[in-house]
C-alpha cells in the first residue's frame, strides 16, 4: 500500500510538472521569442492530457481549433462557432470583475481569460480580425459582422481582466489604425469604440489623427450618437499627457520641457486635424445643447440615476445602454412589427427607466470636454468664432433649470483638471460645465455672450450713469448670439453659486467660472452688475462666517474678490459695511494669512487698489472710503505691507515654482513696482536686509528672490500670453515690470536698487544656476503677520 501510495504521489507530481512545463516553455518562448511561444505549436493528445488536470476549460483545445479553422479561404462559420465558444468562457469572468469594481487584473480571478492569454490567444484574434486587409489575394472571404463583434468583444474582455493586454495592443500601431476603420460599420462601432478608448488610455505616445484612414469622411459618417462616442476617445488624442509627479509639474520643468519640444505637440497637431473636418464643431454644439425627453417624475429619476452612477462609470454599461437607444430608435422609426425582440431584452427590465437621461447626460459629458480643450488651445479664437456661431452659450442657457442644475446633488469631492474622477455622471456634468464656462470667459470679449440683451443694457446703463465710455467688447457683441430668455447663464450661475451647501466643492469651480468673466482688463460696469447681485456679501460670508475649510474653495473665493474688488471704491465701501467689527475683520486677516499661497491675489488687489485710490485725493467719496475703510487702512501701514512682501518671497524658489504659486512672485513685484515708483524702493530692499539679521540668517531672502527674478525673466520674457494678463491685471504696463526686475537684478554695487547692494559679500550667491537646488524656506516664514 504505501509503495502504491508513493507511485501515486509521483505521478500526479510528474502531471503537475508536466503541465508547469508547458507554461514555463510559452512562458520563455514569448520573452526570448525562440522555441513554443504558443500553446497551438503544442501536440492535440499532450493538450488534452493535461487540460483537465490544470482546470483549462478546454480553452488551449479550442485555440488549436480556432487556429486550424481560420486559414484564408477556410469556412469562416466554423471559425465563427468556435469564437463563440471561447467567448462564453471570458464573458462571465469580465462581467464579474466589472460588478465587483476591481482595480488591478489578477490571474487568480480571471482564470480563463489568464489561460486564453498564455497560449496565444490574443494574438490569434488580432490576426484573425487583420488577415482580410494584410491577404495579398483578391478573393478572400468578407468576415460577418456578428464575428467582428465577437473577436472585439473577446479582445476587450481580455483587457480587462488581463494585465498587460492592454499595453501590448496598444503597442501595435498596425492593429490600432485598423480599428479605426472597423467605426465606419455602424454594427461594429461600440465595441471598437470601446476596445480603442481602453487601448488609448495605456499608450504612452499619443497617435496622430492624422494617420487615421479618410479621417474627415469617417467622422462625417458618424450619427450623433457616435460622434459623442467618439469624443471619449477624442479626448485622450487632443489633451497633453499629465506629467505624472509633482516636480514635473514646476515651470522650470514645463520650460525645459518646451524647448526640447519646440515643434507643436502630437496633441494639439490633432486639435488642427479636427478642426479641418467640415461640420464638427457645430455637430457638437448640438450634441453639448440638444435637449432631452423625461418619462417620468424629475424626482425619481433623479434618484435612480444616484442608485445607478457606480454602473455607468464603466464603459460596457454604458455602450449596452448605447446600444439599447440605437435599437430603440430604429424600432420607433421603421415601426416593426416584431416588439417582442427589444420588451424581452433583460436590459429592458435590468435598466431603470431614468437611463435615457443619463445616456444623454454621459454623452454631454465627453462633448463638452472636448470643446473645453479646443478652448484652451492655440487655436483658441477660431473656436470661439465657431461656438458663438453655432449659439452653444443661449443653448446652455436653456437647459441650465431643466437638465444642467435642476437640482442640489449630495456632496462630493473636489477633482482637478488633471485628476481621475469616480464622480456621479450628474456630477461629473456640471463640473465639466463649469470648466467650459470658465474657458469660454477667460480673457476673451465672448464672454458678454453669457448675458441676456436686457443685461447687456443693463452694463451700458451702469457706465453711462459713471460717466465712462462703455467697453469696446460689450459694444462689439452681437445681440443676435446673446443668451435668451429671462436671465443669462451668468446670473443663473450666480443664482445656484449663493444656494449652494458650505460644504459643497461645486463652490470652487463656480467660483472659477465668475472670476473668469473679470479677469483681464478690470472694467467697472462688469463689477458693478455682480455687486448688484449680492456677490461680494456672498462671498464676505463664505470666507468670514460659514466656517468653509476646504483650502480649494477659500482660494478660489479670494481671487474671485480680489477681481471684484481691484480698483472699484464702491466695493470697498461695501466690504466695510459687512466686516463691521473688529472680530469680523480678525477673522478675515486669519483667512488670509492661513495660506498666502491661496490669498495672495486679494493681498495684490488691495495694495493696487489702495495705490490708485492713495493718487486721488480730489475724490470726496474716495477719501471718505480711505478714512473709514478697515482693510485699506490696513495695508497703508508699510509694516503690513513689508510683511506681506517678506512672506511672499520667502515661501517660493525657483524649484517649487508652479502655475498655482508664481502669482506669490507676481505679488512681491507689485509691491515693489510701487514702491519704485514712489522712490522707496531702497527703503523696501533695506527693509528686507534688516529682516534676515534679525532672522538670524543673512543672505537668504535676497540671494532667493535674485535666483526668482532671474528665473521671471527667463519664463516671462518669452510669453506673450502670461505678459498681457500680467499687464491687464495690474494696469501697469509690461514695460514697467521688465524695467523693474532689470533695476533689481543690476550688477551695479552702487545702485540703491539693486538687490545685490543689500547683501554682504560673505553672503553673495547670485550665480547659483536654476537646476542647483535653493536652500528651504526659512521655518517662520508661514507664520502670521
Amino acid at each position: 500500500m504505501a509503495a502504491n501510495g508513493q507511485r501515486l504521489y509521483r505521478t500526479q507530481t510528474r502531471r503537475r510538472t508536466r503541465s508547469k512545463n508547458i507554461l514555463s516553455k510559452i512562458k520563455n518562448g514569448q520573452i526570448t521569442g525562440s522555441g513554443m511561444t504558443r500553446g497551438t505549436q503544442f501536440p492535440m493528445d499532450l493538450l488534452e492530457e493535461r487540460d483537465k488536470k490544470a482546470r483549462w476549460q478546454g480553452i488551449p483545445l479550442l485555440l488549436r481549433r480556432l487556429h486550424e479553422s481560420s486559414h484564408i479561404n477556410s469556412d469562416l462559420s466554423k471559425t465563427h462557432s468556435v469564437v463563440k465558444e471561447l467567448s462564453s468562457l471570458l464573458s462571465m469572468e469580465a462581467m464579474s470583475f466589472v460588478t465587483e469594481d476591481r482595480k488591478t487584473p489578477q490571474e487568480s480571478v480571471s482564470p480563463n481569460t489568464y489561460t486564453f492569454d498564455l497560449f496565444g490567444g490574443v494574438d490569434l484574434f488580432v490576426e484573425i480580425l487583420m488577415r482580410p486587409t494584410l491577404s495579398i489575394q483578391g478573393s478572400v472571404p468578407i468576415m460577418s459582422d456578428d464575428l467582428i463583434k465577437d473577436c472585439l468583444s473577446v479582445l476587450y474582455n481580455c483587457c480587462i481582466c488581463t494585465e498587460g493586454v492592454t499595453k501590448s495592443l496598444a503597442a501595435r500601431d498596425d492593429f490600432v489604425m485598423f480599428l479605426f476603420t472597423l467605426m465606419s460599420n455602424k454594427k461594429t462601432f461600440l465595441q471598437t469604440a470601446t476596445l480603442i478608448e481602453d487601448i488609448m488610455g495605456v499608450r504612452k505616445e499619443v497617435i496622430r489623427l492624422e494617420d487615421i484612414p479618410n479621417l474627415g469622411s469617417l467622422v462625417q459618417s458618424f450619427n450623433q450618437q457616435q460622434l459623442a462616442n467618439f469624443c471619449r476617445i477624442l479626448s485622450v488624442t487632443i489633451s497633453e499627457p499629465d506629467m505624472g509627479v509633482d516636480d514635473k509639474h514646476t515651470l522650470l520643468a514645463r520650460n525645459a520641457q518646451q524647448k526640447i519640444n519646440a515643434s507643436p505637440s502630437r496633441a494639439e497637431s490633432n486639435q488642427v486635424a479636427l478642426l479641418n473636418i467640415p461640420g464638427f464643431i457645430e455637430r457638437l454644439c448640438k450634441l453639448a445643447t440638444r435637449k432631452v425627453s423625461e418619462a417620468s417624475g424629475t424626482s425619481a429619476l433623479l434618484q435612480e440615476l444616484e442608485d445607478w452612477h457606480s454602473w455607468l462609470d464603466n464603459a460596457l454599461v454604458l455602450d449596452a445602454l448605447m446600444q439599447m437607444a440605437i435599437e430603440e430608435a430604429e424600432q420607433s422609426s421603421t415601426e416593426s412589427s416584431d416588439e417582442g425582440s427589444l420588451s424581452s431584452s433583460p436590459l429592458r427590465h435590468t435598466l431603470p427607466q431614468s437611463m435615457k437621461i443619463v445616456h444623454e447626460i454621459m454623452y454631454k459629458v465627453e462633448v463638452l470636454y472636448v470643446l473645453c480643450v479646443l478652448l484652451m488651445g492655440r487655436q483658441r479664437n477660431q473656436v470661439h468664432r465657431m461656438l458663438a456661431e453655432y449659439r452653444l452659450i443661449p443653448g446652455l442657457n436653456n437647459l441650465f433649470d431643466k437638465l444642467i442644475w435642476r437640482r442640489q446633488p449630495s456632496s462630493h469631492t473636489l477633482h482637478r483638471q488633471n485628476q481621475n474622477c469616480d464622480c456621479s455622471p450628474e456630477i461629473s456634468f456640471k463640473i465639466q460645465f463649469l470648466r467650459l464656462l470658465q474657458s469660454f470667459s477667460d480673457h476673451h470679449e465672448n464672454k458678454y455672450l453669457l448675458l441676456n440683451g436686457q443685461e447687456l443694457n443693463e452694463l451700458s446703463a451702469i457706465s453711462l450713469k459713471a460717466n465712462i465710455p462703455e467697453v469696446e467688447a460689450l459694444v462689439n457683441t452681437d445681440r443676435n448670439l446673446v443668451c435668451d430668455g429671462k436671465k443669462g447663464l451668468l446670473t443663473r450661475l450666480i443664482s445656484v453659486m449663493k444656494k449652494e451647501p458650505v460644504d459643497s466643492s461645486f463652490r470652487f469651480w463656480q467660483a472659477r467660472a465668475v472670476e473668469s468673466f473679470l479677469r483681464g482688463a478690470t472694467s467697472y460696469a462688469d463689477q458693478i452688475f455682480l455687486l448688484k447681485r449680492g456677490l461680494l456679501e456672498h462671498i464676505l460670508f463664505c470666507i468670514i462666517d460659514s466656517g468653509c475649510k476646504s483650502r480649494d474653495v477659500l482660494q478660489s473665493y479670494f481671487d474671485l474678490l480680489g477681481e471684484l474688488m481691484k480698483f472699484n471704491i464702491d466695493a470697498f465701501k461695501r466690504f466695510n459695511k459687512y466686516v463691521n467689527t473688529d472680530e469680523k475683520f480678525q477673522m478675515f486677516l486669519s483667512q488670509i494669512n492661513s495660506s498666502l499661497v491661496d490669498s495672495n491675489m486679494l493681498v495684490r488687489c488691495i495694495v493696487l487698489s489702495l495705490d490708485r485710490f492713495e493718487g486721488q485725493a480730489e475724490d470726496i467719496k474716495v477719501v471718505e472710503v480711505l478714512s473709514e475703510c478697515r482693510l485699506l487702512s490696513y495695508m497703508s501701514q508699510v509694516e503690513n505691507r513689508l510683511s506681506f512682501l517678506f512672506r511672499l518671497i520667502n515661501i517660493i524658489n525657483v524649484q517649487t515654482l508652479t502655475q498655482e504659486n508664481v502669482s506669490c512672485l507676481n505679488t512681491s513685484l507689485v509691491v515693489l513696482m510701487l514702491a519704485r515708483w514712489r522712490g522707496k524702493l531702497p527703503f523696501y530692499l533695506g527693509a528686507l536686509k534688516e529682516k534676515e539679521y534679525s532672522e538670524k540668517y543673512p543672505g537668504c531672502l535676497l540671494n532667493n528672490f535674485h535666483h526668482l527674478l532671474r528665473f521671471w525673466q527667463h519664463h516671462y520674457l518669452n510669453k506673450d500670453k502670461d505678459s498681457t494678463c500680467l499687464e491687464n491685471s495690474s494696469c501697469i504696463p509690461f514695460t514697467y515690470w521688465k524695467e523693474t526686475v532689470t533695476v533689481l537684478l543690476s550688477s551695479d554695487r552702487s545702485s540703491l536698487c539693486a538687490i545685490a547692494t543689500y547683501i554682504d559679500e560673505a553672503y553673495r550667491d547670485l550665480e547659483r544656476d536654476f537646476m542647483e537646488q535653493s536652500a528651504p524656506p526659512h521655518p517662520n516664514a508661514s507664520g502670521g503677520l
